[in-house]
């Protein structure tokens, strides 16, 4: 595209496929799912495609393990410790990445990470020793860290009207390629596999996590060739061109981090995603230790607690839009506080259920409590301070990890029964929290403000009406 004429502010397309608001830096006002245009709908599949393809690399041994712990003769410690480096060694990163998608935009740095851990991905069945594991697991973990670009994409994409029904579609499926993962890898590649090697089990995990790492190295070319950072452009072109500021990564990741909501929404956000973490981890183990199923059927099992991110997450997103239309951001807290209670009360029932069927029935509602819950904290993050969401996003997504990791370790040292009521408690407590949360120029879950009474068009969006480009 050709710049615009002198005295307009320059931006890479003239016009769009999609209603944005020029007043909120062109964001789209709608969502399109049928729509594949550049540059909002391009941005929003990529986003969920590329962390899809993150969690089928992130959990690709997930539902091996039983296979990989028998060859290599490992302790159920041991294997625990390899799922929670997995899961912990992405906290670092989400926290950094986070400024940085604020700083050079997110389409770079989703790429470059997917491509890196590609690579240990391909080479897991190098691994012989507890040690080797550790490490390789650790460096694939790393591709967690996608989460923070996936949602700061979407924040940058669309508007407040709409824009948790857009991170918690995106978030969602791309949280399904955990459930895709257990499912593919364990139920359909493993045993093709097997009759590859003339049913030599060891020589088929070894090589099985080649295709996912193939894949995913794919994708992140893609997201590099044929996406922009936000709708005016890349973020590089758009800083030459004077269109944005360059900004502070340090004072991005300041605002962020002094912000008290920012850290009650961690401790949340530990309490839904690092659940689900959590799961992706323990499921197939839990159902092969505890019901005998064999390494097939507990992958194929595991996998039902991820596939309701086809519809959850985004429920979640969705039910917090529709309740911000209805009491502002009351509303949002509300559903959110409503769906991590039932979370944590599920996760107690699953505990003291003996048999496979109602274990499987309470793992579906609460994985459905849970993965709502994370939709519909993202659905509050854009909000806590505009200026600093990648921080934010970066921080709040660091918690799930963090969950992910201080649960692991209680499955690590203590029963499935214990392990599993605890966390349930915990979540209940979480939601507690909510009471405390209190966002400038919004109302409370107890309190009023300016945003207490409901209004037919939601109030972030600008007058006079957006404009609709031509196709």
């Amino acid at each position: 595209m050709e710049d615009y004429e002198e005295g307009v502010q320059w931006k890479k397309y003239n016009e769009y496929k999609i209603t944005v608001d020029p007043y909120q830096d062109d964001k789209a006002t709608e969502i399109k799912l049928c729509s594949f245009a550049r540059p909002h709908m391009r941005a929003f599949h990529m986003a969920w495609i590329g962390f899809h393809m993150a969690f089928f690399i992130w959990f690709s041994a997930s539902p091996l393990l039983s296979e990989i712990r028998e060859d290599l003769g490992l302790t159920k410690k041991q294997i625990w410790s390899t799922s929670v480096i997995a899961v912990g060694g992405t906290i670092l990163f989400r926290f950094i990445m986070g400024p940085v998608c604020d700083k050079v935009g997110p389409r770079i740095p989703f790429a470059c990470v997917l491509m890196f851990c590609s690579i240990p991905t391909g080479l897991t069945g190098l691994a012989n020793s507890f040690n080797s594991l550790l490490f390789i697991r650790l460096l694939i973990g790393i591709a967690g860290c996608t989460f923070v670009m996936c949602q700061y994409w979407t924040s940058r994409m669309f508007t407040k009207n709409v824009v948790g029904t857009a991170n918690a579609m995106v978030g969602g499926w791309g949280n399904l390629g955990g459930g895709v993962t257990q499912l593919v890898v364990g139920s359909l590649l493993f045993p093709l596999f097997k009759i590859f090697y003339d049913g030599d089990s060891e020589k088929a995990w070894r090589t099985v996590c080649v295709v996912p790492a193939v894949i995913t190295f794919l994708v992140a070319l893609l997201i590099l060739w044929i996406t922009e950072d936000a709708p005016k452009g890349n973020y590089g072109d758009m800083k030459r061109h004077g269109v944005m500021p360059d900004i502070s990564a340090a004072a991005s990741f300041r605002s962020g981090a002094l912000n008290l909501n920012t850290w009650i929404l961690f401790f949340q956000y530990a309490c839904c995603f690092g659940v689900e973490l959590t799961m992706q981890n323990a499921a197939a183990l839990y159902f092969t230790d505890e019901f005998g199923q064999s390494t097939e059927s507990s992958a194929a099992i595991a996998s039902i607690f991820g596939w309701m991110n086809l519809f959850a997450r985004a429920m979640g997103g969705f039910s917090s839009d529709w309740a911000n239309r209805k009491m502002g951001m009351k509303g949002r807290i509300l559903v959110h506080t409503i769906c991590l209670f039932g979370e944590g009360a599920l996760v107690v029932v699953f505990a003291n259920t003996q048999s496979l069927v109602g274990s499987i029935c309470i793992m579906i509602c609460f994985a459905i409590c849970g993965q709502a819950a994370a939709g519909t904290s993202f659905a509050i993050v854009p909000y806590v301070d505009p200026t600093a969401t990648g921080s934010i996003a970066g921080l709040v997504g660091g918690g799930g990890n963090c969950g992910a990791v201080a649960f692991g370790m209680a499955f690590r040292e203590l029963s499935y029964k214990e392990a599993f009521t605890i966390m349930g408690f915990c979540i209940i407590g979480s939601a507690v929290l909510s009471v405390f949360i209190k966002i400038k120029g919004c109302s409370s879950l107890l309190l009023g403000g300016v945003d207490d009474r409901p209004a037919k068009k939601d109030s972030t969006l600008s007058v006079p009406e957006p404009q609709k480009d031509a196709a």
